[in-house]
Parts: structure tokens; C-alpha cells; sequence
């Protein structure tokens, strides 16, 4: 090789280099205040229930915060609510730039986000309707009313009007609140005779509703579906229809999707008919993204509603999917990789 080609590649090598140095430079240049300094501190204060819906949703959680910057302390009050005021108040102490709060009751967190929010705190609250009590925080649910909706249209396709049915749900519990107003407008509408209405929320949701649903079935063995808005009463219908040997007779109707709802609902024989979900992991993921948002002063709104699909057992069966991984591939639209998110923030796959 001649000396003056040595030299001329050299040249390029070097501008090639600095070309690269530079976009760079440019990429870190475009990531936002608090996120161009370093790691970001935040607390996610949650207060989580069985079945592996919040494992996925947490695991959303924690690798978006990784993605994008956050370096994320997760208190978890596993139902307790007094405790998960207790974990706010630890949260606000611990220096951190914002707070996610995932679940609870808006009458035992509301005091702990104003004073998070007087302190200069951000925060986003998930599936806690604080929107009366602590207007301030950004509020963000899937869409409960959609979701509802899609499932429960799906049911009176499937059964006509004029139907005995039973219901399973725990009020007082904000998306399961938004759940109800629907199974009322469509109950109503459909002419549906509802014949029980039991639930309630506790550490083991599905084995404590197994034993209400079995009581209330075997004093209502003739009924043509059960609506349980929340995957794990709606496990514990299923167990309870099994136990009174009903499989063949009832059709569930739930909402939330995850790997052990999906192993239900292809089960040869299952009662559960349909559901409507979104990805857990997606939807933690998403609030995460809310809350960088916010730090950045690119949030404006104070509510925000993740979108769901309707999923029914035929699909799963037809389509042969098995979990979640499965479902992602036939329907890309769970990712929701677009909501809630901007230019510099990384997207993640699950």
C-alpha cells in the first residue's frame, strides 16, 4: 500500500471516529434534565395481591426503570394498606426525585401523595382512583370502562337477553368500581336476572372466592355465566364451577390476562370464555415511562388510560398460544411500546 493511501485512510479513520464521537455526544445531549446527570431516584410504593399479574407487572416496572435511567426502591405492602402508608411516608423521607404508587385505597394513600406532592415529589399513581383527594398526581389505569365493555359484549353475544347469571366482585376497589358500573349498565340492558353477587380481597384471593362461589352455586346451580372482573376471582370461580362439576354448564367472563390465565382458558373443557386484558409487563413498563415523562416536564396531563383487547378461549385454542410470549406475537398491539413515551426513552420488549 502507497504511503498516500496509508495517510488518506488514516484521515478517514479518524473522521469516522470523531463523526461517531459526535452523534453520540449529540444522542446523550438530547436526554432531559434529571436524566442527563446520572441515575434518577425514585420509589414505587405498591400494594400488591396473589396470582402473577403483579410479578409481571413489577418486572415491567423494573426493567423500564433500568432502561431509562431510574434507579428504583420497591416497597411493597402485599395488601396491607395501613402499611403501604407507612412505606409513603418512607418513601418521602428517602430523598427520592418521585414516587410510583401501584394499587391501594385513595382514603389511606391520599394524605401521603399531597404531602409527597407539597414536599416537590412527583407522583403517579396506578389503578388508585386519587383523582377527588389528591387531584395533583398524575393518575394512569387501563381502561377499565373498554375493558369491561369488550368482555362483557363478547358475553351477550354469546348468551342473548333474559339469562340467570351470577357475579363475583369486591367493590371499593377502584378499577373493580369502574368494572361494576358497567355489569349494571349491561345487566340492565340485557335483562340478565342476576342471582348472586359474592367476593372479597384478601391475600389468597382465589382460594377464599372458590369457597364463596361454591356456596352460592350450589344454592344457584342454574345459571348461564358468572362475571369475575379480575383474574384471580375469576380463577376462583373456575375452581368452584369444577368442584360442583358445572364446566360444561356455566361460562365465565373475567378481565386481566397473564401465563396462568391463559393455561386456564385452553384447558379442554374450561368455562372460562373470554377475557380482555393488556400486558401486565406493558402496563408496568408504561407507568414507569409516565413518571420519567413528568420528571422531564413532558407530561401535561394528569390522566392517563392504558388500551386493552379482548381475548377469547377460541382465539387462544385457534392460534395455538400457550403464553404470554405467544400472545405478544399474535397480537404486537400489547406491547404498547407508542404509549406514553417519547424519542429518548427506551423502549423494552418482554
Amino acid at each position: 500500500m502507497k504511503a498516500g493511501k496509508i495517510r488518506l485512510l488514516a484521515i478517514t479513520t479518524a473522521a469516522l471516529v470523531l463523526t461517531t464521537t459526535a452523534v453520540q455526544s449529540s444522542q446523550a445531549a438530547t436526554k432531559p434534565a434529571p436524566f442527563n446527570a446520572g441515575p434518577v431516584k425514585i420509589a414505587l410504593v405498591q400494594n400488591s395481591g396473589a396470582g402473577d399479574y403483579f410479578q409481571q407487572w413489577t418486572n415491567g416496572a423494573k426493567k423500564q426503570a433500568t432502561a431509562v435511567g431510574f434507579e428504583m426502591q420497591v416497597y411493597d405492602a402485599q395488601a396491607d394498606a395501613a402499611k403501604q402508608a407507612t412505606d409513603m411516608e418512607t418513601a418521602i423521607g428517602s430523598g427520592v426525585k418521585g414516587i410510583i404508587v401501584d394499587h391501594g385505597n385513595a382514603d389511606t394513600m391520599c394524605p401521603g401523595i399531597n404531602k409527597a406532592i407539597d414536599a416537590g415529589i412527583p407522583v403517579v399513581v396506578y389503578d388508585n382512583d386519587i383523582r377527588k383527594c389528591a387531584p395533583r398526581a398524575v393518575f394512569t389505569s387501563q381502561s377499565d370502562e373498554a375493558l369491561a365493555t369488550a368482555v362483557l359484549g363478547q358475553a351477550v353475544k354469546d348468551l342473548g337477553k333474559n339469562k340467570t347469571v351470577g357475579y363475583v366482585n369486591v367493590l371499593g376497589i377502584a378499577p373493580l368500581d369502574r368494572r361494576h358500573l358497567v355489569w349494571l349498565k349491561i345487566t340492565k340492558a340485557q335483562k340478565w336476572t342476576q342471582k348472586f353477587f359474592v367476593g372479597k380481597f384478601t391475600n389468597s384471593v382465589a382460594t377464599d372466592n372458590a369457597q364463596l362461589v361454591d356456596a352460592a352455586l350450589k344454592a344457584n346451580p342454574k345459571i348461564s355465566a358468572i362475571f369475575a372482573p379480575y383474574d384471580e376471582l375469576a380463577k376462583g370461580t373456575i375452581s368452584a364451577i369444577y368442584q360442583n362439576k358445572l364446566q360444561s354448564k356455566i361460562k365465565v367472563y373475567g378481565i386481566d390476562i397473564s401465563n396462568a390465565d391463559i393455561d386456564l382458558m385452553t384447558k379442554a373443557g374450561s368455562p372460562w370464555t373470554a377475557t380482555a386484558g393488556t400486558d401486565p409487563n406493558a402496563i408496568g413498563a408504561g407507568v414507569v415511562r409516565v413518571m420519567a415523562l413528568k420528571l422531564a416536564g413532558q407530561q401535561a396531563s394528569t390522566v392517563v388510560s392504558f388500551p386493552g383487547v379482548l381475548i377469547t378461549a377460541k382465539f387462544l385454542k385457534t392460534n395455538k398460544i400457550k403464553n404470554m410470549d405467544d400472545l405478544r406475537a399474535k397480537l404486537p398491539s400489547l406491547s404498547m411500546s407508542k404509549a406514553a413515551s417519547a424519542d429518548w426513552i427506551p423502549s423494552v420488549t418482554f
